[in-house]
């Protein structure tokens, strides 16, 4: 059944790949800029939840309307079915945005459309007071974009890129949803090796990990739906023990990360034994230019230093070339790398097979893409 109107919201860059995911759970979706709208029963949030990747969180869709005016906006969000999400003693804080829209203040939206839910939730439990709000959590969103509203639930509570496994991070780490974006858009085949050599606090060799032995990256953490009355506890566990059947435990992995600072090795090292993953991933403490490898169609993927700040670029340049020279004779290897300096290919010594423009946070990235020759035919 899909009586649900779902949307899973995304960065910048990424919208096409958890469209794939979403259907991969068998989902028709349509795909706008940021959000892929998808509909769904109840299941359908927990295992969108459990098992979106590149997704940053999934919304309930409420309703979607026009609203030039105050009056408009209370009266069409009054309209809308709230007590069929939303029991007694809910608590429902509205947060908002407004871009490009006659109604722009913020704040006056906010407090209009939780007068207008308060007003349709007093008419149907028949109260006259005031409502306690001690009860399951609901974060209601208006957001207004050139006239139109939507209102929407949050169904994750903190963003899906929090799986849980990152005890200590170090000064600008990748986000997990974009880390598995970065696997995700590679040659990579869970038989074949897999190196980081700039992993930071691990997070990409991490998520490697999970999709090469189909780990719902949700499955060790929880959900602000986990609390609504209609998503019962039996429909959790069913999204939970259909991840637990589909891992694949004993797939054998060749993953390793390796950083020129000790203290991140460190680090990596815990957050992948806090993912459940510490025999299966290994850390080394290394520089890119002592890269030497006898395996053969490995995959490396990396998010080295950038160069932003003023000083560190020719250093990073540097580093460039020396990585283009450490990997030049390993021509059955692909190699990935997700950086923001414009200068990248000439120092690495050759044009990439080709580039993706992603958004790294809000730095502006390009994932560059030199693919080795492929393995022979099984």
């Amino acid at each position: 059944m899909s009586k649900y109107q779902l949307i899973a919201t995304s960065a910048m860059g990424l919208e096409a790949i958890v469209a794939k995911e979403v259907k991969d759970l068998g989902y028709e979706c349509e795909v706008e800029n940021g959000r892929i709208n998808f509909r769904g029963d109840e299941l359908a949030i927990v295992r969108s939840n459990l098992w979106l990747r590149t997704a940053d969180r999934i919304k309930l869709k409420v309703g979607e309307f026009k609203a030039t005016t105050f009056d408009e906006l209370f009266e069409k969000t009054k309209a809308l079915p709230w007590e069929q999400f939303l029991p007694e003693n809910a608590e429902f804080p509205v947060s908002g945005k407004s871009v490009k829209s006659k109604l722009f203040s913020v704040s006056d939206c906010q407090a209009i459309v939780k007068k207008a839910i308060v007003e349709r939730l007093r008419n149907q439990y028949k109260k006259t007071g005031w409502f306690e709000e001690n009860g399951p959590l609901f974060k209601i969103e208006v957001s207004i974009l050139k006239d139109v509203a939507l209102l929407t639930i949050d169904c994750s509570g903190a963003g899906l890129h929090r799986r849980g496994y990152r005890a200590g991070q170090g000064e600008a780490p990748i986000k997990e949803t974009l880390a598995a974006a970065l696997v995700q858009l590679t040659n990579w085949t869970p038989d074949r090796p897999f190196v980081d050599p700039f992993c930071g606090s691990g997070t990409i060799p991490i998520e490697a990990a999970l999709i090469g032995q189909n780990i719902a990256p949700g499955f060790n953490r929880e959900f602000v739906s986990e609390a609504w009355e209609w998503i019962s506890d039996k429909i959790w566990d069913e999204g939970r023990m259909e991840a637990e059947d589909l891992a694949k435990y004993d797939q054998p992995l060749d993953i390793t990360g390796s950083d020129v600072d000790h203290r991140m090795v460190k680090i990596a090292s815990e957050n992948a034994f806090e993912a459940g993953l510490g025999d299966l991933v290994s850390f080394k403490q290394m520089q890119v230019k002592d890269f030497t490898t006898t395996k053969e169609y490995g995959v490396i993927v990396g998010n080295p230093p950038y160069g932003e700040r003023l000083g560190d670029k020719d250093e990073v340049e540097k580093m460039y070339r020396d990585m283009g020279q450490a990997f030049a004779p390993y021509d059955t290897w692909s190699v990935y790398m997700l950086t923001s300096n414009e200068n990248f290919e000439a120092c690495y010594g050759k044009p990439a097979t080709k580039k993706r423009k992603l958004f790294n946070g809000f730095i502006r990235t390009d994932y560059y893409q030199y693919w080795g020759k492929r393995p022979p035919r099984k």
